[in-house]
Order: C-alpha cells, then sequence, then structure tokens
C-alpha cells in the first residue's frame, strides 16, 4: 500500500505505521528518534512501512529539529474550565519572558482531539506541556520522543512531570471533616482517565480509614458545573453529612443544585472542592477547597521544557509535587447529631 493518506483521508500517523508494522507507537517513535535503542531488523521494518504508507517523521530532518520557531504548546483538557486559567497565564508570561510564543490547544475532553491537534502542531513547536492530558502513557511517550514535553498532574514514566500534592491536600480534607464530627465521607469522581482523580479518592478512602471513618464514591462524573448538579441529583434522595469533590467545579455544581432542592449548605452537608480557581471565593457559600499553585505550575512547566531543549530523552526522576493548602470557607461545618434522611422522617422534626 502507497500514498501519503489512509482510506479515511487523512495522512498516515504514526499510529497507522505502529499499527501495520506491528509494534508500538512508542517503538516506531524511537526508530526515528533514537534508532540504536530499536533492534535493526524492526527498525528497518517500521521504515519500510512508513515509505510505503507515506508517512513523514516529526521533524522530517535532522535540520529541521534545529530549527527555532520560538513558540512553545500548551494542551489543556478543556478551555473552559477556570482550572486552567492560572496555569496557562503562567505558563505565557514565562514563556514570553524566554522569548517564546504559547500556542493553546484546547482538547475538549477529547483524546482523538488532542491526538490531531499534538500530530499538527509538533512541526512548530519546539516543545510542548501536556495540562490535564487523556492520552494514555504510550502515546505522551510518543510525543516525548519527538518534542522535549513535561506532563502536568500525572506520572508518566520517563516523561518529566510536574504533580500536585494531591496525596496531603486530600489528608487534610478528611482531617478536616472528620475533625467536624462527620463519620463518613463521600468523594465525587471526575473523569475516569485522569491519573489526579485516582490518586485522590485512594488517599481519601485511606485517609478516612485511619481516622476511623468510612468513605464511599460515586462518579465519574464530568469536572464541570454541569457534573457536579448531576451529581447532586444522585445523592439528592439520600445526602451524606461531608462530601469531597474532584475539583472545585464540581462542588460548586453540587452546592448549588443541593440549595436549590432545599438541602442547606453547610448546616445539612458539607462540601469541599480542590484547586481554589476564582469562582470558588465568590460563590455563596464560600467554598472550603484545597488551594494548588496553578500559575507558578504553570511557569515551572515552561521552565522545565526549555531546559530541555537538546538533550536527549532519558529516564526521569518521579515527580517532585508542589504544595498545597487546604482552604477554610464557609461550605463545612459541624456534623448534625441526626442524619438528614431520618431527620427528614422524624414527624416531631420542626
Amino acid at each position: 500500500m502507497t500514498g501519503t493518506a489512509n482510506r479515511s483521508g487523512r495522512p498516515p500517523t504514526i499510529y497507522d505505521v505502529a499499527q501495520a508494522a506491528g509494534v508500538a507507537a512508542s517503538t516506531v517513535s524511537r526508530a526515528f528518534s533514537r534508532p540504536g535503542r530499536v533492534n535493526a531488523e524492526t527498525a528497518e521494518r517500521i521504515r519500510r512501512v512508513a515509505t510505503e504508507l507515506g508517512y513523514r517523521t516529526v521533524p522530517a530532518s535532522p535540520a529541521a529539529a534545529r530549527t527555532r520557531t520560538s513558540m512553545l504548546a500548551l494542551v489543556v483538557s478543556d478551555v473552559t474550565n477556570a482550572f486552567y486559567a492560572e496555569i496557562i497565564r503562567g505558563a505565557e508570561s514565562a514563556a514570553a519572558e524566554a522569548g517564546y510564543v504559547l500556542l493553546l490547544i484546547d482538547a475538549q475532553e477529547s483524546d482523538t482531539l488532542e491526538r490531531d491537534s499534538l500530530r499538527r502542531a509538533l512541526p512548530g513547536v519546539e516543545g510542548t506541556v501536556l495540562a490535564g492530558t487523556r492520552l494514555p502513557d504510550s502515546a505522551i511517550r510518543v510525543v516525548a520522543g519527538q518534542r522535549p514535553t513535561v506532563v502536568l498532574n500525572r506520572d508518566v514514566a520517563d516523561v518529566p512531570s510536574i504533580v500536585l500534592d494531591d496525596a496531603c491536600g486530600m489528608r487534610q480534607a478528611a482531617e478536616h471533616l472528620a475533625g467536624l464530627g462527620h463519620r463518613a465521607l463521600t468523594y465525587i469522581a471526575g473523569p475516569e482517565a485522569s491519573w489526579a482523580d485516582g490518586m485522590r479518592w485512594r488517599t481519601l478512602r485511606e485517609s478516612a480509614a485511619k481516622l476511623g471513618r468510612r468513605a464511599q464514591r460515586i462518579g465519574p462524573f464530568a469536572p464541570t458545573v454541569a457534573g457536579g448538579r448531576e451529581a447532586a441529583a444522585r445523592l439528592r434522595a439520600d445526602p451524606p453529612t461531608a462530601v469531597v469533590a474532584y475539583n472545585d467545579q464540581l462542588a460548586i455544581g453540587l452546592m448549588l443544585a443541593l440549595q436549590a432542592g432545599g438541602i442547606r449548605v453547610p448546616e445539612e452537608v458539607s462540601v469541599i472542592g480542590f484547586d481554589d480557581i476564582f469562582p470558588a471565593r465568590i460563590v455563596s457559600p464560600g467554598l472550603t477547597t484545597v488551594a494548588a499553585p496553578l500559575r507558578a505550575q504553570g511557569r515551572a512547566a515552561v521552565h522545565a521544557v526549555l531546559a530541555r531543549r537538546g538533550e536527549p530523552a532519558s529516564r526521569t526522576e518521579r515527580p517532585m509535587p508542589l504544595p498545597v493548602r487546604l482552604i477554610v470557607r464557609d461550605s463545612t461545618a459541624r456534623r448534625r447529631r441526626m442524619h438528614l434522611s431520618a431527620a427528614r422522617n422524624d414527624p416531631g422534626r420542626p
């Protein structure tokens, strides 16, 4: 088979080559960027298949690899999520200080769109920052094999990453709610593909157990205000007394929906979010949340990408987490003596 496009009409990708050659996409990436790390016979088969498909490597030549474009790509999973606003500001300021322009890519929570956008953007950028990526680890390593890459809020083997101290944040949330007398904690989960979501749930569950509390998880939900409203609909029949949400947007949507349905926050349900986005400070009641240094994370990501220019990809150390802290506002309070559902069924309740 020859030509420059597959049956769908689009140019062949590294994944098409991998499928046709019977290898992983990361192996195809190494065959072109670090051929010494791939078996000679396998590398030859990959090159032959790539030629037959009309696949062009990125960069297309050593000269292209040295071309300065003064542009970096920042990929976010959803540009409408306020979580990314501070990351973008931090990354943009750091890039500008270094004489770079930032290309913003909105993946819209779609790994397909993210792959396609990166395929088109990589030839024109000198490095990439993947913030909230939904790509699998193997695809991330393919990107990192072509351009200096840093991943945010996810630990990927052999790829530099900058994460938040999710474990510390969830421990603080659990201890705060336990200190208020809550006996059971409910976690409102975010996207299934989110590495941070898994970390936050595991830590909350373990922390609750150490404190002698129960923990349950519901979800996954979209990490949006609408997702929070959906979670509230699931909980309304038998609301818990304490909720920890994957992020602030979920927490805010949950609070708004509970209050619209006559359930008071925090008198009947305490709610904690994560990130400390701007709306968390102005919503009523003010949202208790785990504050993350998002602008500093964006700056650190750009600095890390620029520091890796011209360096060969290599095994990296485990990421150092950025510190977080619990900010107590008005959405949490002491647990009432009687559970809400029992109180509502009590004919003597005022």
